[in-house]
């Protein structure tokens, strides 16, 4: 490692290869042991997880970030090309496989039998899982710099439950099985989508970082996968998922448009409503939720559907939501 390098990494705080190879590598040493404690952290977590989407708590699910151990494996595969070690690639890769499916089929489970406990448009652990965007990607890619330093280091590990907070595995896999389900597959394919981003931009950080820091020089020889050949499927990865990142900021614009819209037009079909204003508006999933206050029953929704026929796509479904019960269908935008 080069006098560059070894101000950020100094010689007397690295980690030997062994040291990371221990850490990361969940077949490493006591097998039966370590995977015990991988599967035993990562069900809890997941179930934390599941229970802080259902009752939209941040505070709980930080707690299922601080302890899902998903981001060893993660790492491992970073290792893996580093050390151009295939085994440890592919032995990585299983367990990510493992765990996020795991995950995704507890969510499942436990959203089919409370149908009606998750308001999918209304849910704010739900929302801010489904739409990532390139902003997404830059602190998954920042967040797994810190996080690959932080392994390296011996003097800097206490920053790794804040990289656990700051890089979200399990919520997104949690959010993916609710909603799968519940039957919202297009939900469930954002929330999808942050959870494969952000694991390869913790690949991505990793290889950078331990590739910098002299752990593939360390490696006493290469194997099984050729280092060039890894990296540039790492690369491919990354374009891969930011064409849809990309994709889905632009959808998140045009979204925020048809929201304005939707808000313009609901204000003036409540001002013929002495008392009544509108409260908030959401536009999730094909569906535009107003959240409004009157002072007796809901308007007639006729003049207001009539008024978005036009101003929003045609079949985006409209609810009303006046609390205290007072919940309905105002109907499909173009559909008579």
């Amino acid at each position: 490692m080069n006098g560059r390098w070894s101000a950020i990494l100094p010689p007397g705080q690295r980690r030997d290869l062994d040291d990371l190879t221990a850490r990361l590598d969940l077949d490493h040493g006591d097998r039966r042991a370590r995977l015990s404690g991988f599967w035993t952290m990562l069900l809890l977590s997941a179930i934390i997880a599941v229970a802080g989407v259902f009752g939209d708590s941040t505070a709980t699910v930080i707690g299922a970030m601080i302890i899902a151990p998903l981001s060893v494996p993660i790492m491992g595969v970073a290792l893996g090309i580093v050390r151009a070690d295939g085994g440890l690639v592919l032995r990585s890769l299983r367990w990510v496989a493992a765990g996020a499916g795991s995950v995704v089929a507890l969510g499942a489970l436990a959203s089919w039998p409370l149908p009606d406990a998750l308001d999918m448009v209304s849910n704010s652990q739900v929302a801010a899982r489904t739409s990532p965007g390139i902003l997404d990607l830059v602190a998954a890619i920042a967040t797994g710099l810190a996080g690959a330093v932080g392994l390296s280091r011996k003097d800097v590990s206490d920053v790794l439950p804040g990289v656990a907070i700051a890089i979200s595995l399990v919520p997104p896999l949690g959010v993916v099985g609710i909603c799968l389900g519940q039957g919202e597959l297009l939900v469930a394919l954002g929330a999808f989508l942050l959870f494969l981003s952000n694991m390869v931009a913790l690949i991505l950080a990793g290889t950078l970082v331990f590739t910098a820091y002299g752990y593939a020089h360390e490696a006493a020889q290469a194997r099984g996968l050729s280092r060039r050949r890894a990296n540039t499927a790492i690369a491919v990865s990354l374009v891969l998922v930011l064409i849809p990142l990309l994709a889905d900021t632009v959808a998140t614009v045009v979204v925020s448009v048809w929201t304005e819209r939707v808000r313009t037009v609901a204000e003036d079909w409540l001002a013929e409503v002495p008392g009544a204003r509108l409260v908030d508006v959401t536009v999730t999933s094909a569906t535009a939720v107003l959240e409004i206050e009157v002072p007796t029953a809901i308007p007639d929704p006729d003049p207001l559907m009539e008024a978005l026929d036009g101003a929003i796509p045609t079949g985006v479904s409209v609810v009303i939501d006046a609390g205290v019960g007072q919940r309905v269908d105002a109907g499909t935008v173009g559909v008579r």
